[in-house]
Formats: structure tokens, C-alpha cells, sequence
């Protein structure tokens, strides 16, 4: 495709100015967020469910073409509406709104994000999703890569207001920033200091924090060496959820690069894609609107 796939629908979650993206098509991204959008893509025919999809960047960015719109359009050959969500960052300054005088923006009360801003964000989509005539009823996946899978955990652990099936995340750092459980020990604390605090606030599968334990079927995808986000990640999640008698589907793979998604094919992660596809396709309805089983 020489081209992007415009979404079929972009809805303003919140106000703001309009937000732009760097970079040309395949590889561009947002990197500053000023109002939080979800950028739906249509599964063709009638859809079986939905998913909202999280792509990573750090919380410093996210990488919306190949985390974000690339995993949207596969999930949509599954029989999906796929939502791209658009989050504001943590730590990152604010604007004025528009019209305000450029000396105002000193003044706002919060001159940057707060650290939970992409968590509020995703609820706002979910809110959102949940009162529109064709998601209200459809089973949801919650899904992302690298930090999007962490926030894609943090939401799992939420109230929803969507009848949600599972969790799918890839090579993501769901646990092992926070300062009592880094790996490797002894690593700085991330800049800026929202991010470091929001990973501290929520990591996703440590057996000593409950309250970040998804209660949903989880499928994961990792790199044995992956310096950017250690396998521990993972492995504490496993450990985690099979203590607490939970359901996890766990692939980790010898010879995979941070940042595979869905284009990186050389190496033992090639068949990643077909793995989940099959684990999503067994908790859907066989039937649109029906419940799975």
C-alpha cells in the first residue's frame, strides 16, 4: 500500500487544537498529542466485535502507522472494528485553548499533562464506544504494542462499560519500570517525571499488586532478549496470573527485535500474528451478537 488507509471515522474525544503527524506514510507518528481522538477502521460486512487498539512510542510519542493503523486494518481481516486511540501524554506540555493569549498558557493551573492522562483518555473512548448504536453491543479487545500494551493492561483493570473478552499485548513494559520491581535493577527513573509516575502507579501482573491483575483472558507476545522491555515483563505477568488462578496464553520468542508488530518476519516471531488471530477468533461469537462462549 502506497498509501494510508484513511480511518472511516475520527471522533474528537475532548477539545483541543487539531493534532498533526510527523513523518510520511508508513512510518509516521504523533509526537505531541493536544486532544485525545479515536480513528475507527470498519471491519468489512457485519462485525463480530471490536477492539481498541493502543500503539506505543514511550509515552513520549506513538507510532500510529505500524502500531496503531497496521494492527487496526489486520484486525479488521478478523472481523473487528478497530478503534485507533489517540491519548494525550503524560508530561507533556499543554496549550492554551484556542483564541487564549499566548501569555495565558503560564498561567494554566497544570502547565503539563498529569501522569494518568492516556488512562483518562482510553476511558473517555470506552465512554464513547459505549453509546454509540454499533459498539454498544460488541464484544471488546483490548489491545497494544510496547506501551500501548501497558496501556492496554491498565485499562483491563478498569470498570469497563463494554462487555470485554480479552487482552492481547506484544513485547510490552507492563511491570518492570516500576521502581520496586525494575529490571535491570538499578535503571533510571524515566523522564519526564509523569511517565516514571504513571508506571509506578500501575503495574500490570505483579503478584504483590492485586489491583493490576487483569481478570480477563490475556494473550502476549515477547522477545526472549529484548533489551528495551526484558523478558521479565512477561514473566511476571505469567507468574502472576497463574497464582491467581487467571487465564494467560504466552509466546516468547528466541530470536525477535523490540518493535516487531506486524511488518518485522525474520526471525522465530514470524507465525505471531496467526497465533493470535487463532486465540481471538476462539473467544468471538461464532454469530454477530451473539455471546461468546
Amino acid at each position: 500500500m502506497t498509501s494510508p488507509a484513511a480511518a472511516d471515522l475520527v471522533t474528537v474525544l475532548a477539545e483541543g487544537p487539531p493534532n498533526t503527524l510527523a513523518g510520511t506514510w508508513p512510518d509516521r507518528s504523533y509526537t505531541r498529542v493536544l486532544r485525545p481522538e479515536l480513528h475507527s477502521f470498519h471491519a468489512p460486512g457485519t462485525a463480530r466485535g471490536q477492539a481498541l487498539v493502543c500503539a506505543g512510542g514511550g509515552y513520549l510519542q506513538l507510532v500510529h502507522d505500524k502500531e496503531g493503523v497496521e494492527v487496526a486494518q489486520w484486525l479488521n481481516t478478523l472481523g473487528l472494528d478497530a478503534h485507533v486511540l489517540v491519548h494525550r501524554l503524560p508530561g507533556q506540555p499543554r496549550l492554551p485553548q484556542p483564541g487564549a493569549p499566548a501569555a495565558d498558557e503560564a498561567a494554566l493551573p497544570q502547565a503539563v499533562w498529569p501522569f494518568d492522562i492516556a488512562l483518562q483518555d482510553g476511558l473517555l473512548a470506552l465512554a464513547h464506544l459505549a453509546a454509540q448504536p454499533r459498539s454498544a453491543a460488541l464484544p471488546l479487545l483490548l489491545a497494544g504494542l510496547s506501551s500501548g500494551g501497558h496501556l492496554a493492561g491498565v485499562l483491563a483493570c478498569q470498570p469497563l462499560p463494554l462487555r470485554t473478552f480479552g487482552l492481547l499485548v506484544a513485547y510490552a513494559p507492563l511491570n518492570a519500570n516500576h521502581r520496586l520491581y525494575k529490571a535491570p535493577a538499578g535503571k533510571p527513573d524515566y523522564p519526564p517525571p509523569e511517565k516514571q509516575a504513571f508506571y509506578d502507579a500501575w503495574p500490570i501482573g505483579i503478584t504483590a499488586e492485586p489491583r493490576g491483575l487483569p481478570h480477563l483472558p490475556v494473550f502476549l507476545s515477547c522477545a526472549l532478549h529484548d533489551a528495551l522491555v526484558p523478558v521479565a515483563h512477561a514473566l511476571n505477568l505469567v507468574q502472576a496470573l497463574q497464582q491467581a488462578g487467571g487465564d494467560v496464553e504466552a509466546h516468547i520468542f528466541p530470536r525477535a527485535p523490540h518493535g516487531y508488530a506486524l511488518r518485522e518476519r525474520a526471525g522465530t516471531h514470524a507465525h505471531w500474528p496467526g497465533l493470535a488471530a487463532r486465540w481471538v477468533q476462539e473467544r468471538l461469537p461464532r454469530e454477530p451478537g451473539n455471546s461468546a462462549d
